[in-house]
């Protein structure tokens, strides 16, 4: 598949690394030489310096030849042109990055006219992701499936868990709670395990299982309680402003400082129901005077990797259960996140170009098993893939227990049509219309048929 890429900022370098290495065939187009060279360097891909709007160089990359166009670059009207002049040149498919508000509803009104596939918001993305996140505020990354039937969590083992030392077949008879572990990052080293697999402190985990038991899970295994009642937040910003929507309707209480007057009286009109601070979020004592101390949460959205990282920190010294930092340069994000210095580092970046990598991978895949949502898990070395199982599957009906499925390969977990979830034993079996999640580490599965070895 050949797709051209338009900007290389965070997003469009996140993408352009993720999918070359996926082992599509990437076309970049930006209009700062030293840009191009650095990711020409980095990625092995062919990259062109010019204006990605332009017809010429549009035909100079190929596109018309292209399967698909992403145009990711840090002006919306720039990013509709282009995706406008590949449709008329004759590309299939165009993503658009769409960040301004006011046109969420143009984009929708000329969608087909457009030629638009997809339209990604980054800001509402990112505060997407940060809410999921706050719904179980011990784990480190939170994802769902089967429309929200499913979680799939991303923990760390503490020294003195309970999970320290516990094999994974004998979870359910020590915790009475049913997840699976579906794959474990171990110095740096990403394992799909099997039952006699023993847990060790600093083992990174990502377990699949239902809402309920996933609470049932923290509460009895790690030993921690999942409520977040009120969350305060450094700096009154786009991803702000749409996380504050999402946790409002939430029943959750929001605080909000920023240092902006007019924002501040922009977020408050804006979103009625947050508690909107005009004041310095770097200040101590005004942190103390709005009760930092009492919060479940605290999640730090300011322009500045290096404040957000900082206020982070204060407030984990202040007894805060949960604090979430927006980092975007890539040294700091690993860095931060390998320390633990704040409990959850979130980028703009790799979110979005996640869900666009996840987007690609269902439009390719084969009628009728292919991928319906992907996440990227253990930093990137696995995949957690969800499929429809289709009325011709080969294999419905069979136990797993008589199947020989890939080496690295699990499956996480099952929801029926009824919304039943099972976390499958030797003796359950598919069934057509079940959604089916599976972990491995084979990043070229398109289609359910392909698990068996």
């Amino acid at each position: 598949m050949r797709i051209v890429i338009v900007g290389l900022g965070k997003v469009g370098k996140n993408l352009t690394k993720m999918l070359s290495e996926s082992g599509y065939d990437i076309v970049a187009v930006d209009s700062d030489p030293a840009t191009v060279e650095e990711v020409t360097n980095l990625d092995d891909v062919l990259a062109l310096c010019g204006n990605g709007a332009s017809l010429e160089i549009q035909r100079e990359a190929g596109v018309p030849e292209s399967d698909m166009l992403i145009a990711c670059t840090s002006n919306d009207e720039v990013n509709i042109l282009c995706c406008l002049t590949a449709k008329k040149i004759g590309i299939r498919h165009t993503i658009a990055r769409v960040r301004k508000p006011e046109y969420a509803e143009h984009v929708r009104l000329l969608r087909e006219e457009l030629g638009l596939s997809l339209a990604i918001n980054p800001e509402k993305a990112v505060a997407r992701e940060i809410a999921r996140i706050l719904r179980f505020p011990n784990a480190t990354k939170v994802e769902s499936f089967s429309k929200r039937r499913l979680d799939f969590v991303e923990y760390r083992i503490e020294a003195g868990s309970k999970l320290d030392g516990s094999r994974l077949d004998g979870i359910y008879a020590k915790f009475r709670v049913r997840v699976l572990i579906c794959a474990v990052l171990r110095n740096k080293e990403c394992i799909i395990p099997s039952g006699d697999f023993v847990l060790q402190a600093d083992d990174v985990i990502y377990v699949a299982a239902s809402a309920k038991e996933m609470e049932r899970f923290f509460d009895t295994a790690c030993g921690v309680k999942q409520s977040v009642r009120n969350v305060m937040i450094a700096g009154a910003s786009r991803i702000a402003r749409y996380l504050t929507e999402e946790l409002s309707e939430a029943g959750i209480a929001v605080r909000v400082v920023d240092l902006d007057e007019e924002r501040c009286r922009e977020f408050s009109e804006t979103v009625p129901k947050a508690l909107v601070i005009f004041g310095d979020a770097t200040d101590s004592e005004l942190l103390q005077e709005e009760d930092l101390a009492q919060m479940d949460a605290f999640v730090a959205l300011t322009g500045l990797d290096e404040t957000n990282i900082l206020l982070s920190l204060y407030a984990k010294g202040q007894q805060v259960k949960k604090t979430i930092a927006k980092v975007n340069r890539p040294g700091f994000t690993e860095f931060v996140a390998d320390s633990r210095l704040v409990d959850t580092v979130v980028s703009t970046g790799p979110v979005v170009a996640e869900m666009i990598a996840r987007y690609i991978r269902a439009m390719q895949s084969s009628r009728g098993g292919g991928v319906a949502a992907l996440h990227h898990v253990a930093d990137g070395k696995a995949e957690a893939l969800e499929f429809r199982v289709s009325a011709g599957c080969s294999f419905a009906g069979v136990p797993f227990k008589e199947l020989r499925l890939k080496k690295n390969l699990l499956i996480g977990g099952i929801v029926r049509q009824s919304g039943n979830v099972i976390i499958p034993g030797g003796n359950d079996a598919l069934q057509p219309g079940d959604d089916v999640i599976v972990v491995t580490t084979d990043k070229t599965l398109t289609d359910l048929e392909q698990i068996l070895a």
